[in-house]
């Protein structure tokens, strides 16, 4: 009987600890890596989704890196669906795009993907976790947290040497409800924008006690403060002031009360000026007021002028407070509501956007999401050109699309621009909110994310 005891126990041993000593093995090893890059250029792309037989997701970061860290892949030839929107692979003989692979913990691969679209995903500029892949591989292990989540559509201008940052309802960690009175930052001018990936923006954001980006818009009454039109404007007597207009919202997403506000340079929040609106039974309508984004324009005259729209201009004035500020001084403007394509087979409805005058083209540009359109509601992203401020606007051209999502209220990044290559940047929101999307995307959603368009590209076709 002891020698059939000490057989059982030499049979088992390596059944019972053989698992024990694999951890050990390889608990210390580095997940498998993919990194997903545009056969083209060769450069990262974000945004990318790789999807297991079992519904795993996995979407590569700002470095186009994924982790793949499932226990159950490692050694497993494991088929992998490839998705991104506007880039993809080819399809198989089943019509299946993706890739075989057969992950081991410390080994690597690369994904090459085709772009479909004229403008180039450089990547998210806001939220959590934009090297959270790359660092579980040990890479960008320097890149600090901002502490923000998520956050709504941006507002931009040039104040004090510095370009200022503001940013709509905004998600926290620490609770489902987070700031819903602009939040924002500020970054040095002679910090460029990316113009190639990997993308990293280091806000100095506007922080409260708790080290939290801190609401710099709460005006009294009920729901949230939305800012929109920022602009730096001199006063008669030389001083800048940041300026904008607002708006108070009661859910789901009723204006009740409009105005004027200006930064509080002491305080380092906005401050409300002027109320100019607020809803009534006679008075059911908001006002147009200097909203959406600004460009600045000098006429033949000399004089300088300051236009407001979203995308196209709805509203001018010269270009000094005293005229932003008074309504008196207000000259209201018609957009067209449609652009015709550059091959003349449609008009296109633009929803939100904005302009920019193009130093190296020498024309106006607008970047806007298409309203209804094919790909998603609002989720492709059009391009036109026109010779005026105030248009016609011509030549439109679809440069990105988001399959069934959102990618709402672009922002135009006018002053980086890349020496003598016509290069234009711009931003919107990604979010599922407005869309047939039946999940949102883990970490992206309700964020902003920066994109390339080589004008070459565009006017050349």
């Amino acid at each position: 009987m002891r020698l059939l005891d000490w057989r059982i126990v030499l049979a088992i041993l390596p059944v019972v600890f053989q698992p024990h000593w694999g951890r050990c093995e390889t608990d210390h090893a580095k997940p498998f890596e993919i990194q997903v890059l545009d056969r083209e250029t060769g450069w990262p792309v974000p945004l990318i989704e790789l999807e297991t037989n079992h519904h795993l997701r996995f979407v590569s970061d700002n470095a186009g890196r994924i982790a793949i860290d499932a226990p159950e892949l490692y050694g497993v030839s494991t088929w992998l669906h490839v998705r991104g929107h506007g880039y993809s692979v080819p399809a198989d003989g089943f019509g299946y795009r993706g890739l075989r692979v057969t992950p081991h913990r410390g080994q690597k691969t690369k994904v090459f993907v085709d772009r479909e679209q004229r403008a180039l995903r450089l990547g998210r500029i806001t939220g959590a976790g934009l090297f959270a892949e790359s660092q579980k591989l040990g890479f960008d292990l320097d890149w600090q947290e901002s502490g923000v989540m998520g956050c709504d559509s941006v507002q931009n201008a040039i104040y004090q040497g510095k370009y200022f940052w503001a940013w709509g309802d905004t998600t926290l960690p620490s609770y489902p409800l987070g700031r819903f009175h602009m939040t924002g930052a500020t970054t040095p001018l002679d910090q460029q924008l990316s113009i190639t990936p990997p993308v990293k923006v280091h806000y100095q954001y506007f922080r409260g006690e708790d080290s939290a980006p801190r609401d710099l818009a709460k005006f009294p009454g009920d729901g949230p403060t939305w800012l929109s039109g920022l602009a730096t404007l001199p006063d008669q007597q030389g001083r800048n002031k940041l300026v904008g207009s607002y708006s108070k919202i009661r859910p789901p997403m009723t204006e009740y009360e409009s105005g004027l506000c200006v930064w509080n340079d002491q305080a380092r929040r906005f401050d409300r000026m002027s109320v100019l609106w607020k809803l009534s039974e006679d008075d059911r309508q908001p006002m147009q007021l200097p909203s959406g984004h600004s460009s600045i324009v000098t006429g033949e005259d000399g004089e300088r002028w300051i236009f407001f729209g979203d995308p196209l201009p709805t509203l001018k004035c010269r270009a000094e407070f005293e005229s932003w500020s008074n309504p008196d001084r207000w000259v209201h403007l018609q957009p067209q509501k449609q652009i015709l394509t550059v091959d003349g087979s449609s008009k296109i409805e633009p929803h939100r956007g904005a302009i920019a005058w193009h130093p190296i083209v020498k024309k106006w540009v607008c970047i806007f999401t298409r309203y209804n359109g094919e790909d998603s509601f609002l989720g492709e992203i059009w391009f036109a050109m026109s010779e005026n401020p105030e248009g016609p606007w011509h030549g439109a051209v679809k440069v990105a699309t988001h399959d069934t999502y959102t990618f709402y209220n672009p922002q135009v990044h006018s002053p980086f621009q890349d020496g003598e290559d016509p290069i234009l940047l711009f931003e919107a929101t990604y979010t599922k909110t407005f869309s047939k999307a039946e999940r949102a995307t883990s970490r992206w959603d309700y964020n902003q994310v920066l994109y390339r368009l080589n004008l070459k590209d565009v006017i050349s076709n």
